[in-house]
């Protein structure tokens, strides 16, 4: 592997998009702890010593997938998550909107305009998170009413409130359109699938700060137990999402003028893992449901209900919690993958071009036999997301402590980085091979 990265930065071109790629990386990091206009800093870094390891409840996806800006309201606090919230309605509208599944039938072109749509929903997602967050900072709702005495954003500074309100939204929503538009240039430029890219940077960011923390707090005992069962788990990680059902296509041969075309075999590829982190993200939300709830009633007299909840639904390592997550994340995954997969499309698809799977009859017969391999494997494929999901949960059980709440080393985050990783690997794999380089696989 060493030989084949010493061999990717003595190509020019392939050396251009990993250097540039690294800058884009460091320009979206340093706008990560660039505070914005109006925020005290020094008030931030303090509520951020003084509670609890910085857990803030309902904000900790959003707060690991931005690598700690979200807490500290930096100009690019928002992340690439108004992206990701975007791009995911999107493509559920995709489904249900006859215009959208129309441009995303015609190639290019109507993907353009699809992404462009994505843009303009990404900016306003980014304007209503943006007012959300600087509603809870001026509340104190951020840190869970834990630094009251030192104020996030500071009043009777002498400049009218509305206004330093409107420019920190202002300030966080560009911010945000900044984000898009560098992982846009990753995408054009660089290596590897920009916004992809941009969450494995935010989330790799936390590991060295929340791994040293296990170590001053547990020991060095637990630290190397830590390091070794997330070993354990990034290896099992990579075998699941790279494992696949290839289902073979044969092409019968068809003359088109003078010329012979098709008699080639190929195979359609359908993965264990099929819907990829998405399902994680809708459970995660629809469990954050029940924590915003909580936020509208009395936190210092709560009632047998919300107590209830408190303990039993919004508590991370609380058996209801984990069983009610697990049967989520299943069920999304059911539900995603029959949205993104038709295989009535896929059969259609291949009896136009002249394609047919050996044994089965082209039309219904191929497209039920392909729903019938879809719905074995997604299965294996939806336990498998929700145990790696879980995983943090016992690590909270097994810690003890609420400042892991923000545990990076397992479920989404390792998702993601794997995901990411192997992404990224094939693609610098894929160029080196074009110039007959030897490349990262064997």
């Amino acid at each position: 592997m060493l030989s084949a990265f010493l061999s990717a930065f003595r190509t020019p071109d392939l050396r251009k998009k990993l250097l540039f790629t690294v800058g884009i990386i460091a320009v979206y990091r340093l706008g990560a702890t660039m505070p914005s206009p109006g925020v005290s800093y020094g008030n931030v870094q303090k509520c951020l010593d003084t509670i609890q390891g910085g857990s803030t409840g309902v904000l900790n996806l959003l707060d690991l997938f931005s690598g700690g800006a979200l807490l500290q309201l930096s100009v690019f606090a928002l992340g690439i998550m108004p992206y990701i919230t975007a791009s995911i309605i999107l493509q559920l509208l995709t489904v249900v909107i006859p215009r959208l599944e129309q441009l995303r039938k015609e190639g290019q072109a109507g993907q353009a305009k699809i992404t462009q749509y994505t843009r303009y929903l990404t900016l306003g997602l980014g304007v209503l998170q943006a007012s959300a967050f600087v509603a809870l900072a001026r509340s104190g709702q951020l840190f869970n009413n834990q630094c009251d005495q030192f104020p996030i954003v500071p009043q009777g500074t002498g400049i009218p409130d509305w206004l330093t309100l409107t420019i920190l939204v202002m300030t966080m929503t560009a911010g945000t359109g900044v984000v898009m538009w560098l992982g846009e240039l990753i995408t054009d430029r660089g290596v590897g699938n920009g916004m992809s890219v941009l969450i494995f940077t935010s989330i790799a960011a936390r590991l060295p700060s929340e791994g040293w923390k296990i170590k001053t707090t547990k020991g060095w005992g637990m630290f190397l137990l830590v390091i070794a069962l997330v070993l354990v788990v990034i290896t099992a990680v990579t075998f699941i999402e790279q494992a696949q059902r290839r289902i073979p296509v044969q092409y019968a041969k068809r003359m088109i003028g003078r010329r012979m075309y098709g008699g080639t075999s190929t195979y359609i590829p359908l993965k264990v893992n099929q819907a990829g982190v998405i399902p994680v993200i809708f459970a995660s939300s629809l469990l954050y449901l029940p924590q915003l709830a909580l936020q509208f009633f009395d936190q210092n007299d709560p009632g047998k209900v919300q107590a209830w909840i408190q303990n039993h639904i919004v508590k991370a390592s609380a058996p209801e919690h984990i069983a009610i997550y697990f049967l989520l994340i299943i069920f999304f995954t059911y539900f995603y993958v029959s949205i993104t997969f038709n295989p009535t499309e896929v059969a259609d698809n291949m009896k136009k071009y002249g394609g047919f799977v050996p044994g089965i009859r082209p039309g219904k017969p191929t497209a039920e036999y392909l729903d019938f391999i879809l719905s074995r494997i997604t299965l294996p494929g939806a336990l498998y997301l929700g145990i790696v999901a879980i995983l943090p949960n016992f690590f909270f059980i097994w810690l003890d402590n609420q400042q892991f709440q923000n545990f990076p080393f397992g479920g989404t985050a390792v998702l993601i980085m794997v995901g990411v990783g192997l992404e990224t690997v094939k693609q610098i794999e894929s160029q080196l091979m074009q110039r007959n380089y030897e490349g990262f696989l064997r």
